[in-house]
Parts: C-alpha cells; sequence; structure tokens
C-alpha cells in the first residue's frame, strides 16, 4: 500500500485583501498528478481544509471538483477529517453520497468510535491498511464540564480525554486487524508538545492555556505511522519518521515565506522494508518578506523587478521610515512589474506610536482608529486635514469589512 498524507490546504485563503483561488488550483493539479505518478492507494487530508466554517462557493468548487477528479483514479481511497477551522456539519452533509465514490468524511468526533475506523484495501491486490480518521477534538468532544473546576483541572480532564480517544480508536482497529499483519495508521489535527509554531504562523490554539500541547506518547500507542495536522510547517514529532506533520502545501502568510513545503508519502509493503519519504510542492507564487532600511528596501525590490518571477511582498522599513511620499514611492517602483506589495510595515513609526501609549496602555487595547490617529500624531498632522483623514479611514475600513464579509 502506498499512502499520501497532507494537511492544512485553509481552501479560500486571502492575504492582506488578496485571493489565492489560483495557486490552489495550481497546486490541486499538481497533487492529482502526483497520485497518479505515485501510484498512490489511500489519500489522507489530515483537517484544515478550509480556511473559515463559511467558505465560500469558489473554495467548496475546489475541494469538489478535486475530489470528483480523485474518484475517477482506480483503486484510490481517500480519508478526509475535519480541523478546527472547518465546519463539521459542512464536511459531513455530502458524507453518503462521497463514500460510495470511496471518500471517507469525519467532520468531527463520533458518538460510535467505530466510525472513525476503516479498513481500506488496494485496488489490485489483497493488501489493506486500517485507518483510525480521529478529527480535530473539541471540548464537548473529550471532557464532561464539572462545577467548581480549576483550569488545570480542564487541561488535564483534555489531556486524559484526548489519550483515551485514541485508545478506543486503537482498541477498534486492533480487533480489526484481528492477527493479520495489517499496519494501522492514525490521523489527529492537534498540537503535540515539543512542537512549537513559527512566530508567524496562523495556527490558532487548540485548547486555551494548554501551551505545550498533548503528550506525543499519549496517543502513539502501537500506530505504525501518525498523520497529523495543524500545524503549516512540515517537521516530524520527536524526530520519529512515523509521527509527523506534513505542513501546509503553501505559505499562508509571509512568516512561512520560504519554507519548502511537502507532501508525505508512505510506502506499506505487503514484505519487505517499509518506508517514508517527503515529495516537495512546487512553488506557485513565491512570497517574500523584505525587512531594513528603504534604501536597502528599494535595492532588493529592483533586483526582484528586473525577474520574471511572480513575487508577492511584505515590507517592514526598519529605520529612516517616516519620510513623506513611501507608500507611493515604493509602489511607483515597482509598477508595471511581477512583484506586488501586499503590506508595508513601517516599524520605525510603529515604534514610536508605542514610544507615546501612555503607561499600562496596550496595543491590543486599541482600535484601528486608535492606532491610525496615533501615526497622524507622530507626523505632526492637526485641524481639518487631520479630520478629514480620519474620516477617510473610516470608511475605508467600513468598505474592506464589507468585502470580507461578501467574498468569495
Amino acid at each position: 500500500m502506498k499512502v499520501l498524507h497532507t494537511s492544512d490546504w485553509h481552501l479560500g485563503n486571502v492575504l492582506h485583501g488578496r485571493k489565492r483561488y489560483d495557486e490552489y488550483e495550481q497546486f490541486l493539479d499538481w497533487l492529482v498528478g502526483c497520485i497518479r505518478d505515485e501510484q498512490i492507494d489511500v489519500l489522507l487530508i489530515a483537517g484544515d481544509i478550509f480556511d473559515t466554517t463559511a467558505p465560500s462557493n469558489r473554495a467548496q468548487e475546489l475541494y469538489y471538483h478535486f475530489l470528483n477528479r480523485v474518484a475517477e483514479i482506480h483503486g484510490l481511497q481517500v480519508v478526509v477529517t475535519g480541523g478546527n477551522h472547518d465546519s463539521p456539519s459542512l464536511l459531513n452533509a455530502p458524507k453518503p453520497l462521497l463514500r460510495q465514490l470511496h471518500i471517507h468524511v469525519v467532520g468531527a468526533a463520533t458518538p460510535d468510535i467505530s466510525e472513525e475506523v476503516f479498513l481500506l484495501k488496494s485496488g489490485d491486490s489483497l493488501e489493506s491498511v486500517i485507518v483510525c480518521a480521529v478529527p480535530y477534538l473539541r471540548d464537548r468532544d473529550i471532557r464532561r464540564v464539572e462545577p467548581g473546576e480549576s483550569i488545570d483541572d480542564k487541561m488535564t480532564k483534555i489531556q486524559e480525554g484526548i489519550s483515551d480517544h485514541y485508545r478506543q480508536v486503537w482498541t477498534v482497529a486492533q480487533s480489526l486487524r484481528g492477527d493479520r499483519a495489517i499496519p494501522i495508521i492514525a490521523m489527529g489535527h492537534l498540537f503535540l508538545a515539543g512542537c512549537s509554531p513559527n512566530g508567524d504562523d496562523r495556527v490558532r490554539e487548540l485548547y486555551i492555556g494548554t501551551l505545550d500541547g498533548v503528550d506525543p506518547g499519549s496517543i502513539l500507542h502501537g500506530f505504525d505511522y501518525l498523520a497529523l495536522g495543524h500545524l503549516h510547517e512540515h517537521r516530524k514529532v520527536t524526530g520519529s519518521p512515523w509521527c509527523r506533520y506534513s505542513g501546509a502545501p503553501i505559505p499562508l502568510g509571509f512568516g512561512e515565506a520560504g519554507q519548502e513545503k511537502k507532501v508525505v508519502v508512505i510506502d506499506l509493503p505487503e514484505e519487505g522494508t517499509r518506508s517514508v519519504r517527503e515529495v516537495p510542492v512546487p512553488c506557485f507564487l513565491r512570497l517574500q518578506k523584505i525587512p531594513g532600511t528603504i534604501s536597502a528596501i528599494e535595492q532588493t525590490l529592483r533586483g526582484l523587478c528586473a525577474g520574471e518571477e511572480r513575487v508577492w511582498v511584505e515590507i517592514v522599513v526598519e529605520s529612516g521610515g517616516t519620510s513623506a511620499g513611501l507608500q507611493s514611492r515604493l509602489h511607483d517602483l515597482v509598477r508595471n512589474s511581477p512583484v506586488e506589495i501586499l503590506k508595508i510595515e513601517n516599524a520605525a513609526l510603529t515604534n514610536a506610536v508605542l514610544r507615546a501609549m501612555e503607561e499600562g496602555e496596550h496595543l491590543g487595547d486599541l482600535d484601528e482608529t486608535d492606532v491610525f490617529s496615533r501615526c497622524l500624531d507622530e507626523h505632526g498632522i492637526t485641524g481639518g486635514d487631520r479630520d478629514q483623514l480620519i474620516t477617510l479611514f473610516q470608511e475605508i475600513l467600513v468598505a474592506v469589512r464589507e468585502e470580507d464579509r461578501y467574498a468569495e
């Protein structure tokens, strides 16, 4: 059996207002080709298929079009589990229909634990694999709330609930396997201890207060492979090739720029040595974060503009960044080139605003208009010009929020 592990697609992701459907379409085209070329028997998608619980029509279209295409691949079976960004009811709605296409969906924890365990057979042989399709486990799925319990009590119950859930699916899988030499794979969408996300990772905390994550030893049991989702960077857990996060297939923010994205192929032959192999995902649109002085940033931008590669850029001006017309100056520099500036962060101005904050005040206490007002203060803009700029800024805020609400 050959198994492909992927996760955290986040279909519908928008980066600084830019929709990314073209990138996703290219990735899914590539993935179909990879499944064919690698002669994959089982495809595992370990959560966060969509970026939000209410994905746009276009995001759903990409998902179902992909499933329709892979359903035509002879012998392929697909297992999809829900992540913390997904709507369980949306994923589960077409479940009976998809099962006829050999696509098994577990959007949320099931009342009958056996419904999360599948015995899958390859199309042209007697080879089999058992998949324990554990989705993102919500608080209500794994613990009972009791009056007066402390935060520590809650955390202990969450850890115990997750461990117990994996113990139950392991028991069901063992019962299915009997005395046969069938490999057992578990899926999961959670944060394991020792796997800290990078500073810009868009991962949402799974459980409030679980800063150290779930103990890997509490869920590993005897699984031959643990296919994880939730963290966006590909990594092995405790150094083991048999327990890993596949990572997101495209960079979801500039904090992930430069990461090599991957899917994982697990080869489980009936006889011989089992192996795990990483397959790099092509970069469909380059992201680059450019920090530095204005002069250094301009030099880097000129170099990028001289090339033909399409690049989205985030700029962080670290010094000398309060000069008038900075935004228009940088945008003019990349005009009519394959380079597009998505964000300009004026670190020097931000630091000045922070220094101007009153004692005991925190940035999180300010709304967008408060921060904009502090920027106007830093530039010495007063009187009628100030009032007009604040009014225009608030109109832009309303427009952006409305666009986000109704964006497809």
